[in-house]
């Protein structure tokens, strides 16, 4: 008589652990974003818009959404860079030029802003240089732009640096084998490859540079219509006792991010449906 041996999993079956999902993601997830709307829906459609457009808030909206994807836009391009270094060559501390690169991830984002602000200013070690070129770093948007980008590189290596390790090398090997030169190889195999993974770390990018805090408020000086992100308005409305004002601009940083997000998706799974 055979007797056919179940496999048992470790953790419990899908219904347990889909409520146990479904639980946990309300708890830090959707009940303290669902508040915000709570605390909006004071608001009338006309307030709500009235305090969405003041001139101070489209101003520092234009500069979040701004540095944020100038941020990710160059975290693309050498965070690439630097993924193909680590994934491609071996050298000489390798591993520590790996590690450097998590430590926006380990670094409080305020001794960042610190740090980027004694560096960039006018008299830092690198902003007096840029001075005497008329280029001013700090307290300008540049800076703002700066902290974003230091924050956000290493969503865009750690994302394609696994996709770069799986990638075949004998793909490139047949693509040179037929006469393509290394820009054809780049731009019509690897680049493809890559393609999904460098979205992914782009949008993670976006994502984080968008609701940035600690490292802008040092190195931006928080000048109104100038060098004021979305952020410290929050809190400043919030330090006014303005709940419901900090709600409203709250929730347009929330559906902005979201509608991203969800457009970055589509465009992962179009694609992936490509290839």
């Amino acid at each position: 008589m055979a007797f056919q041996l179940r496999h048992h999993s470790v953790l419990p079956g899908f219904g347990a652990t889909m409520g146990i999902t479904l639980l946990y993601l309300s708890l830090i997830v959707l009940i303290p974003l669902s508040t915000i709307f709570i605390s909006a829906s004071g608001f009338s459609a006309g307030q709500f818009w009235e305090t969405i457009t003041t001139p101070r808030l489209l101003a520092a909206f234009r500069l979040s959404f701004g540095a944020a994807f100038a941020g990710a836009i160059i975290n693309s391009i050498f965070g690439l860079l630097v993924a193909w270094v680590l994934v491609r060559y071996r050298f000489p501390g390798r591993r520590i030029v790996d590690s450097i690169v998590d430590i926006p991830f380990a670094l409080p984002t305020a001794v960042a802003g610190i740090a980027l602000t004694a560096v960039y200013s006018a008299n830092g070690c690198i902003g007096r240089y840029a001075e005497a070129l008329g280029i001013k770093i700090a307290f300008t948007p540049v800076g703002v732009i700066l902290a974003l980008t230091f924050i956000g590189l290493p969503f865009v290596v750690r994302s394609v640096q696994p996709v770069l390790e799986d990638l075949d090398a004998e793909t490139e090997e047949a693509a040179s084998t037929l006469g393509a030169g290394r820009m054809q190889i780049f731009v019509r195999v690897i680049l493809p490859y890559l393609f999904p993974a460098l979205l992914t770390g782009f949008s993670l990018a976006f994502a984080r540079a968008l609701g940035e805090y600690g490292s802008v408020i040092f190195i931006s000086g928080n000048m109104p219509m100038k060098t004021e992100i979305v952020p410290l308005l929050i809190v400043t409305r919030l330090e006014q006792y303005d709940t419901q004002g900090a709600a409203a601009v709250a929730v347009v940083m929330l559906l902005a991010s979201f509608l991203m997000l969800l457009i970055i998706n589509l465009l992962q799974w179009w694609s992936r449906s490509q290839r």
